[in-house]
């Protein structure tokens, strides 16, 4: 199978629902501490590996094409949810209105955490679908838990070190800086690693239900050609 949709299946539309759900959930969430086995991480580690998982799903079954406009959706529904919540914050409120400071602890990011998580998000999806796409052709196809695993560990990789870097450079110590890269990216390639067989039910169920099973041949990897 290598046929590839010219429209948007039921399915497709599901995958993609979910896929938008958790990105922008991720980063409202972000902002929430946790603690793991001693090691404190953002919130948003226990579900925005789901995005990385959805994208490979989106890679390995419908190609990098489709793939590339969905990253492109992303990147442009968190960036105006994160405008809206700065300027929501930034209205004048009424007197009786209590919460505002609360409202602004929760939703208020800086301009320099937007444009972390904008970066980090842009070039980890586009890592990671077009190292997996070129794995697939490489491959003929097999070995999938090989293709997702690797794809994660450069996507992951881009995206931890350009968020936590642009987002934190200054602010604290080096040395606790990269301890905060590695435990994250430790913690999301092995996230990954563990849902490899859900992965693969899903890759299979999907393309199954779709009837099709893409391959790159010929694709152009440039993230800002959106037309084929």
């Amino acid at each position: 199978m290598e046929r590839e949709h010219s429209g948007y299946s039921p399915l497709f539309l599901t995958e993609f629902a979910l896929f938008l759900t958790s990105l922008l959930i991720s980063n409202i969430i972000a902002g929430k501490l946790i603690q793991v086995a001693g090691i404190v991480l953002p919130a948003a580690v226990i579900l925005f590996p789901i995005t990385y998982i959805l994208g490979d799903v989106f890679t390995e079954v419908y190609g990098f094409r489709r793939t590339r406009i969905i990253i492109w959706l992303g990147f442009a529904a968190n960036l105006l949810m994160s405008l809206l919540f700065l300027a929501t914050i930034a209205l004048p409120y009424p007197q009786f209105f209590k919460d505002q400071a609360a409202f602004a602890t929760v939703l208020g990011m800086t301009p320099r955490i937007v444009l972390a998580s904008l970066v980090g998000y842009w070039a980890g999806e586009f890592g990671n679908s077009i190292v997996l796409s070129m794995m697939k052709k490489t491959t003929g196809g097999k070995y999938l838990w090989m293709r997702t695993i690797g794809s994660t560990i450069v996507g992951e990789g881009l995206d931890t070190v350009l968020f936590i870097g642009i987002a934190f450079w200054g602010a604290m110590p080096t040395s606790v800086l990269l301890q905060m890269m590695l435990a994250q990216y430790l913690f999301k390639v092995l996230y990954e690693a563990l849902f490899t067989p859900l992965t693969y039910f899903v890759v299979a169920r999907v393309k199954k239900l779709e009837g099709v099973d893409v391959y790159d041949h010929g694709v152009v990897y440039n993230p800002f050609r959106l037309r084929k």
